[in-house]
């Protein structure tokens, strides 16, 4: 067709549409960064004895009641699988670990007797150690998002 006739309909401008590019990218979300510093106190001895019972009833009970309980939570606390406490030796394992984490003064020979002479005893010990350690070990959390 040579454009003459009147059935043609051709878009012409008014000039007040607004030019649409194609996107060629779509806008990034950005990129996080998380910064956490962990400040882990360290040194020293247990900071409670083994027979401090007295300040964590709740804890006392459960060693008293049901020490098997306590050690579960314990594998969970320590960061490892909850059956953990179901292996031979592993409480014994974990309170030498929780005596290198946090540099603890003492021996394998101390722990290995602890452990299987006082056995409920040291497993309300090792929950407060961590209950005490742990709870103020992240001090810092900051989040800044950067546009890419």
């Amino acid at each position: 067709m040579d454009g003459s006739s009147g059935n043609d309909t051709e878009a012409k401008p008014t000039g007040n549409e607004k030019m649409e590019l194609p996107v060629l990218t779509q806008p990034g979300l950005g990129v996080t960064t998380t910064t956490v510093t962990t400040i882990t106190q360290t040194g020293g001895d247990w900071s409670t004895g083994l027979l401090d019972v007295c300040g964590d009833t709740r804890t006392f009970l459960m060693g008293a009641f049901v020490p098997c309980c306590l050690d579960l939570s314990l594998a969970h606390q320590y960061g490892e699988c909850m059956c953990l406490p179901l292996l031979p030796g592993s409480t014994f394992a974990m309170r030498v670990g929780i005596r290198e984490r946090f540099k603890i003064r003492g021996s394998v020979c101390e722990d290995w007797t602890t452990v299987y002479c006082c056995y409920p005893l040291a497993l309300c010990q090792m929950i407060r150690e961590m209950k005490k350690r742990l709870k103020t070990q992240i001090y810092t959390v900051s989040t800044a998002l950067e546009s890419s």
